[in-house]
């Protein structure tokens, strides 16, 4: 039975009534579907879903980090809920309710995930909420499990052939305790592990980077140890803006769609990536909103970006993830400036990324001791939030499949992620996924910092316009 990586255990540990954990998806189905056919299918699918399958076994006295426990008798009217929309059903509403419910914590003594069938948007359409424990699966492993619900016609497909493997189960209280004393043991080799990983890498880690002199020794430790030579990152502090600090514990959410084929006719004319368009893309609806909210800064925004450390094609259970820093040019007011200071700016990290180097999130996860880990991180987290938040926000950009998928034979017609905010990473997370032929971008924001997240989700759509119009003056 697997147990939960310390960077899985992180995302217990920081929860608070205000930091949630949760990661989320808020799909637009074509059609009304019914409670009882979704449970069906579940009850089909489940058994080749591990992270849906299993619920926390924690260990005694908090001495190491929880294992993961297969529950046999899986309660689909508790998991699988519903809830409709009064007349008229619009975009707004659906948002306010999904706003509601991600707020919410999960109960941990069971699987850590719930489904909401939304019914009553107009149009013929309903929503189908889906959020599972940050500590269970990342933003890729997210992704998978919603894939293992969907089909590519719609005739659902028969369960696979092969008997689904069953999870051993996890060692007695006895067992529990002696590893976890032999864990405790060995933290000051990781620890130790950790530093001497570390060093050559202090300006790509947030908060260590800013201090005096981090570039200067990590530079310096590179070139003793013959690395070749890799770019500079800039000293980026994070700019106050009205969505820094401790967050509340009321949520606001609003999406957006946007034309991929427009972000690709972007991308041609300017020679850029994708990625680089949706970077400059929220760039400049941040500038747009900022302006409209006490001023834009006279410095970029710090972003946090996270970067699967998955191998192509590879599963596996947690996360493997980490997160770098990089700069938006909120500060540029011409939007084709604007996109090429972010390729330029996102050329530069990806030169600088590695999956060795990148691995410091779950090598400082692993240094420190599980039954301190709690306290630790709510404090630092805390301490952060109040006194120097090391990023403004988090953006994020996940490929999804560009051909149409379906739950029980109704049509999904976009799909919006809902993601995470905390005092660390401030009142905003923009995360985009792309899914046939549209860019579904959720916008998640602290409700006592930015009330109207549909206000920031139509800069979105201004932005892109911005770059789209320049893109037409390109000579051909």
């Amino acid at each position: 039975m697997p147990q939960l990586t310390a960077l899985d255990a992180q995302f217990l540990h920081f929860e608070t009534a205000t930091n949630i954990a949760n990661i989320a998806g808020l799909a637009i189905l074509d059609g009304d579907l019914h409670r009882a056919d979704l449970q069906t299918l579940l009850e089909q699918r489940l058994p080749y879903v591990p992270a849906l399958r299993r619920k926390l076994a924690p260990v005694p006295l908090g001495l190491d980090h929880p294992y993961w426990m297969q529950e046999d008798d899986l309660d689909l009217d508790y998991h699988v809920r519903e809830i409709g929309l009064p007349p008229p059903g619009d975009e707004r509403q659906l948002a306010e309710q999904v706003s509601r419910l991600h707020a919410r914590r999960l109960d941990r003594r069971r699987p850590l995930w719930e489904i909401y069938l939304i019914h009553g948007l107009s149009g013929g359409r309903m929503g189908l909420y889906t959020k599972i424990h940050h500590a269970a699966v990342d933003g890729v492993g997210g992704a998978d499990v919603l894939a293992a619900l969907l089909d590519t016609g719609p005739r659902p497909a028969p369960p696979p052939e092969a008997e689904p493997e069953r999870d051993a189960p996890p060692p007695g209280q006895a067992e529990m305790l002696a590893r976890g004393l032999a864990r405790l043991a060995g933290n000051p080799a990781h620890a130790v592990r950790f530093a001497s990983m570390a060093v050559p890498y202090l300006d790509e880690i947030p908060v260590v980077s800013s201090l005096p002199g981090a570039q200067f020794v990590s530079g310096l430790a590179r070139r003793l140890a013959g690395a070749t030579q890799v770019p500079d990152l800039p000293t980026l502090p994070a700019p106050r803006t009205p969505f820094s600090g401790p967050v509340s514990e009321h949520r606001r959410f609003a999406y957006v769609s946007l034309p991929l084929d427009e972000l690709k006719q972007v991308r041609k004319a300017f020679g850029v990536t994708v990625n680089d368009v949706v970077m400059a893309v929220c760039a400049g609806a941040l500038r747009g909103w900022l302006a409209a909210h006490g001023g834009v800064p006279g410095q970029p925004l710090v972003a946090g970006v996270p970067f699967s450390l998955r191998d192509a094609g590879a599963e596996g259970p947690g996360n493997q993830v980490t997160i770098m820093t990089a700069p938006l040019a909120v500060h540029v007011a011409d939007p084709v400036d604007r996109l090429q200071h972010v390729r330029q700016a996102m050329r530069r990290l990806k030169d600088r990324f590695s999956p060795a180097s990148a691995r410091w999130l779950r090598e400082f996860s692993e240094s420190m001791p599980a039954a301190l880990m709690g306290l630790a991180s709510r404090s630092a987290f805390a301490l952060l939030g109040q006194a120097a938040p090391p990023i403004n926000l988090i953006v994020s950009n996940v490929p999804g499949p560009q051909f149409p998928l379906y739950v029980c034979g109704a049509r999904l017609l976009h799909h919006y992620p809902v993601s995470v905010i905390s005092d660390v990473s401030g009142g905003v997370n923009i995360t985009a996924f792309s899914y046939d032929g549209s860019l579904d971008i959720g916008v998640i924001t602290d409700r006592a910092m930015v009330p109207d997240a549909w206000e920031l989700a139509a800069y979105l759509r201004d932005a892109l316009a911005d770059l789209h119009n320049a893109e037409a003056d390109v000579p051909r």
